[in-house]
């Protein structure tokens, strides 16, 4: 019975998320549906002790690297510097190559740092443009841009800034460049597995004769770019170089500069207690925060006329997403804490811990979590804090270095969080015009690729040691 009380929140936090409704609002009323089925006098405490605590918690931490990320983000577009690099690559790439370019167009602004939803917004009209040109359905878009921005720059190429990538660092004590050779071997995986399964669905289109679409029935279309004075792409991608250059940079100082740990007497009135910061668990936090900061200065100093004419709104529409990207992912949180801590949680934590490999353990842990919230921050933090401690037991009983397991949890919780509930489907559905029913197919297609890399990663690595 306790087992399916723990169902019955998972699914029904599944559906709500399906139908459109707030995580935000949902996660506590879920976990603690669960709680008053369980046990009624712990519905308050575990509300006040553990929901508003890790929910808090997560936002201590992570808040910043959020807020940060879609200001840059929103600075990257509203000084022109997105539209300047989709068209250098356009004009490198090839526009008969269209679905790779955009590819790696959402590929270079994720690994640079800007949100995959800011990605979505500003690469759409330009990826519009192209498959139109070319001819080519435009029910492929979502499943391109998904390739380019919610897959290997994500969670799998070392040093991404991106919030999947950072959150296991917390747990292991890792930084973002953990395990560079077997990340790389999975990034290359999913893109040439990736590419080959669009160019096969782009060929077959072309053999039914399938065009972009019918312009009397397409929903949502962008104007066609009219053309205009773009910037320099060097310095367009500049911005973008620095936050990866940086970030390494901070990586490698922060620990030196303070050490282990650090701490500081507050210069208050009266005995002051020490506060101690444990480096080694944030120095990765902070690094990308300051190479983020690194970004933002550098758009500005760039394009100070342009930002500074839409600064404000553009700003304000940023700080709303962050806040409502951030509190989403700290509500399931919250909910997977609530969860992990009721007597039904122990028949699924003991029916995964049944499995003996300590990293097919953690994948399957962490991509299962990942689908059921439809979310790849939010499985990675319910699967890591629920069952972080024994992924390391497990792993050093094992020998296995804990960079091999932060970048297995990292990717893996890029796997199955694209299911349909998923808020970065559903807002890339939203934003290119489509159903579920016209372009999930090829989503979930690259869904089957990203989680298929993540046991490639783990052979490889009994096969060779690489690290």
């Amino acid at each position: 019975m306790s087992f399916l009380i723990v169902l019955a929140a998972l699914c029904f936090l599944m559906l709500v998320a399906y139908r459109g409704y707030s995580v935000i609002l949902f996660a506590p009323i879920a976990a603690l549906g669960a709680v008053l089925l369980t046990d009624p006098q712990l519905v308050a405490p575990m509300f006040t002790g553990l929901f508003m605590d890790k929910m808090v918690g997560f936002l201590k931490l992570y808040f910043p690297v959020f807020l940060l990320g879609a200001v840059f983000g929103k600075l990257i577009e509203i000084s022109g510097f997105s539209r300047a690099i989709v068209a250098a690559t356009i004009r490198i790439v090839g526009r008969g190559r269209a679905m790779l370019s955009i590819v790696l167009v959402c590929a270079l602004l994720t690994y640079g740092g800007v949100s995959l939803f800011v990605v979505v917004f500003a690469v759409y009209p330009f990826a519009a443009e192209l498959f139109r040109q070319s001819d080519i359905p435009k029910r492929l878009i979502p499943g391109t841009i998904a390739l380019g921005a919610f897959t290997f720059t994500m969670d799998a190429l070392p040093g991404t800034p991106q919030i999947q990538n950072i959150i296991p660092t917390a747990f292991f004590g890792t930084d973002s460049w953990a395990a560079p050779w077997l990340g790389s071997i999975g990034a290359i995986f999913i893109l040439l597995l990736g590419m080959s399964y669009l160019e096969w669905q782009r060929r077959k289109a072309a053999a039914r004769n399938e065009g972009y679409g019918d312009a009397a029935t397409l929903i949502n279309e962008p104007a066609a770019f009219a053309g205009g004075v773009l910037a320099n792409p060097w310095i367009a991608i500049l911005p973008l170089l620095l936050v990866g250059i940086s970030n390494k940079v901070f990586t490698t100082l922060i620990p030196y500069y303070y050490g282990s740990s650090h701490e500081f007497v507050p210069a208050v009135i009266g005995k002051a207690v020490p506060v101690v910061q444990e480096v080694s668990k944030v120095a990765a936090i902070w690094a990308v925060e300051g190479a983020l900061l690194v970004g933002i200065l550098s758009v500005l100093a760039f394009a100070w006329r342009p930002v500074t004419k839409s600064f404000a709104d553009g700003t304000k529409s940023a700080i709303g997403g962050a806040l409502l990207a951030s509190m989403n992912t700290a509500s399931e949180y919250g909910f997977g804490a609530v969860i992990a801590a009721l007597p039904g949680f122990l028949v699924v934590a003991n029916a995964l811990q049944s499995i003996p490999d300590p990293l097919v353990n953690e994948a399957i842990s962490v991509t299962a979590l990942a689908g059921i919230t439809g979310s790849a921050s939010g499985g990675l933090s319910i699967a890591l804090a629920a069952m972080g401690d024994t992924f390391i037991a497990n792993a050093n009983a094992a020998g296995i270095p804990m960079e091999v397991l932060h970048r297995i949890a990292s990717m893996a919780s890029g796997g199955m969080d694209t299911l349909p509930h998923n808020g970065a489907v559903i807002t890339l559905l939203a934003v290119t015009g489509l159903t579920h029913r016209q372009a999930y197919k090829d989503i979930f297609a690259i869904t089957i690729i990203k989680t298929m890399a993540v046991f490639v990663v783990i052979g490889v690595f009994y096969a060779t040691g690489l690290v």
